[in-house]
């Protein structure tokens, strides 16, 4: 397989960069105004960087890693700590400012924790705050790349299991665009099978609220010359009742030991309906998606501004579509119970039921 990745890294060159680091600075691809404008942003400090997070100019649960660990390091360009001592109180505080910004997507606690804990390291080492600063910077790069390649390794065990012709069906946006690559984990299986020559198209699901897959989906698949077709989130289930779906696959926000998943709302709805017309349903994701510590009860499930709810949105801004004082319940993500789940596929294999148990196993638990 290393040949295979290798030659992959280089075949595959997407159109789109949601995150490049200019050596003092984030450029942030502003996910919100897509697919009307293409705008980036430049994120300096800790405070812009925890709003990028929390207002989802950056989304997606690695993107989400890969932008909070180079706010580490902005953290210590920023501040200009004096000593070592004083470097290590910096990053304590920007860690906690931007553990605080989105609750769900286990990958932004995953990044800071390494980046605190690499820090701590470095520090016995280091003979200067620059020393302690580039370390930081290496390691967030490091985060990075280990990205691309988990998303190119699991995305050849996706790969494996799409035949010419399949059609899959995804959900929201696991793309490149919420990984921080261009390449992403849902829709990595796609661009390696048409990259080893198998014809493959999706169909994705607008997601409402935020409208991700109707957004972001299908532009960059389209960008990408991935065959795409847009519906309604209503008309999953007479798409899997026609037959026109061979395989769902979605990507992650919080994979739990047991095999419980949490990922955008609407994904269980697929599930269900997947498991009810005998239609295999994966879940991808890098292993730092999976919560090896939390119990199912124990995971906060985000909600958001209700306004998302009530409108939709244009090239002009949020337009109301209902009662504008309407009560609104709007989780953003939702839970998909193990048995729903034919496999998790993730840069180490792929672990297929039991997944309490075959989960273990893939990560050398047992």
């Amino acid at each position: 397989m290393e040949k295979l990745v290798q030659e992959l890294k280089e075949k595959l060159r997407p159109k789109i960069r949601p995150i490049s680091w200019a050596g003092d600075k984030l450029v942030l691809l502003d996910q919100r105004l897509l697919p009307f404008e293409t705008r980036y942003i430049e994120a300096r400090t800790v405070a812009e960087v925890a709003d990028a997070i929390r207002e989802m100019k950056v989304r997606g649960a690695p993107a989400i890693g890969i932008t909070a660990a180079f706010g580490m390091v902005i953290a210590l360009i920023e501040k200009k700590p004096r000593s070592i001592d004083e470097a290590l109180k910096v990053l304590e505080q920007a860690k906690n400012t931007l553990a605080k910004t989105r609750p769900t997507a286990v990958n932004l606690f995953w990044a800071l924790d390494r980046m605190y804990n690499k820090a701590v390291e470095s520090a016995s080492k280091a003979a200067s705050v620059n020393e302690l600063l580039q370390d930081l910077e290496e390691e967030a790069k490091r985060i990075f790349e280990e990205e691309l390649e988990a998303e190119i390794r699991m995305g050849i065990y996706g790969a494996e299991l799409l035949e010419n012709g399949d059609t899959v069906l995804t959900i929201c946006n696991a793309g490149g665009l919420a990984t921080g690559t261009g390449i992403g984990t849902a829709t990595a299986p796609i661009y390696i099978a048409t990259a080893l020559g198998k014809q493959v198209s999706v169909i994705a699901p607008e997601t409402r609220p935020w409208q991700q897959g109707a957004r972001l989906t299908v532009y960059e698949l389209m960008q990408n010359g991935i065959r795409t077709t847009l519906i309604a989130d209503t008309a999953v289930g007479l798409v899997m009742y026609k037959k026109l779906v061979n395989v769902v696959m979605v990507g992650a926000d919080r994979i739990l030991l047991d095999g419980h998943v949490f990922n955008k709302i609407g994904t269980l709805n697929e599930a269900v309906l997947a498991h009810e017309f005998g239609i295999p349903f994966y879940v991808l994701a890098p292993t730092s998606t999976i919560d090896t510590k939390s119990k199912v009860e124990e995971v906060k499930i985000e909600e958001r501004d209700p306004d998302e709810v009530r409108t939709v949105r244009t090239s002009q801004g949020p337009v109301y579509v209902t009662v504008k004082d309407v009560p609104v319940f709007n989780p953003v993500f939702d839970v998909t119970p193990p048995k729903y789940v034919t496999g998790i596929i993730t840069e180490k294999g792929v672990a297929i039921q039991p997944l309490h148990k075959n989960l273990r196993r893939l990560l050398n638990l047992t």
